[in-house]
């Protein structure tokens, strides 16, 4: 089974098709209003409806209160929420109970010690998303196109999900090393900050749905 391609920062109804038709599997809608791709909620839910029975749509949040949960829900209906924020496991938890939505929950590494962090939420997450851990000055905490060291995931037993500096060049290797079974790519396929390039949306899920998971036990 191939691995799964989630396009996420999608703004218009046009990358929204052009993700469905070349096989991606996920578009993320980001609602977080210090993000270039942030989505007021009618932007969201007008995406959302385009990608419905299409593909799946993913409401990508910070640290959401319970009235925004509440908003995206009723509005946007999203097939999984993604917490991209400093939420703790019974956080997770709790959105997971109240949208009785899968919960995709991003996990930020710089070293083999940032994955250990991830076993706390392996009763509350149905998704672990391994993504760059931000620079200290960074405005947001994804997104910004930094990869770190695929081999700390080495050995790590799916199903997880890998982000951060992946492009339709490096995607297949980053597949191949680490057996992540969801890929999720946002400034790599973008011509300009926040604008998506469907022709890179392209190159990247085929480049992804066509590498060959390898992982190799981590060496000690």
């Amino acid at each position: 089974m191939s691995v799964k391609v989630k396009i996420c920062g999608v703004r218009t109804p046009a990358i929204v098709e052009a993700a469905a038709k070349a096989g991606a599997d996920f578009v993320g809608l980001v609602l977080f209003p210090k993000s270039r791709r942030h989505l007021e909620l009618e932007e969201a839910r007008v995406l959302a409806a385009i990608a419905r029975g299409k593909i799946g749509s993913v409401a990508v949040m910070v640290d959401p209160d319970d009235a925004l949960v509440d908003a995206v829900l009723e509005k946007v209906r999203p097939d999984i929420f993604q917490l991209h924020g400093s939420e703790t496991p019974e956080r997770v938890a709790a959105i997971r109970a109240r949208t009785g939505l899968p919960v995709m929950k991003a996990v930020p590494v710089a070293d083999a010690a940032d994955i250990a962090y991830a076993n706390a939420y392996a009763g509350s997450a149905d998704y672990i998303l391994f993504d760059a851990k931000a620079s200290p000055d960074a405005t947001l905490p994804g997104g910004n196109g930094v990869p770190f060291d695929w081999r700390v995931l080495m050995g790590l037993a799916p199903p997880f999900a890998l982000s951060g500096g992946l492009t339709p060049d490096n995607v297949g290797e980053a597949v191949r090393l680490t057996g992540a079974t969801l890929v999720d790519v946002s400034s790599g396929v973008e011509r300009a900050p926040g604008e998506k390039d469907a022709s890179l949306v392209r190159s990247f899920i085929q480049a992804a749905k066509s590498a060959i998971p390898q992982p190799r036990a981590k060496a000690s």
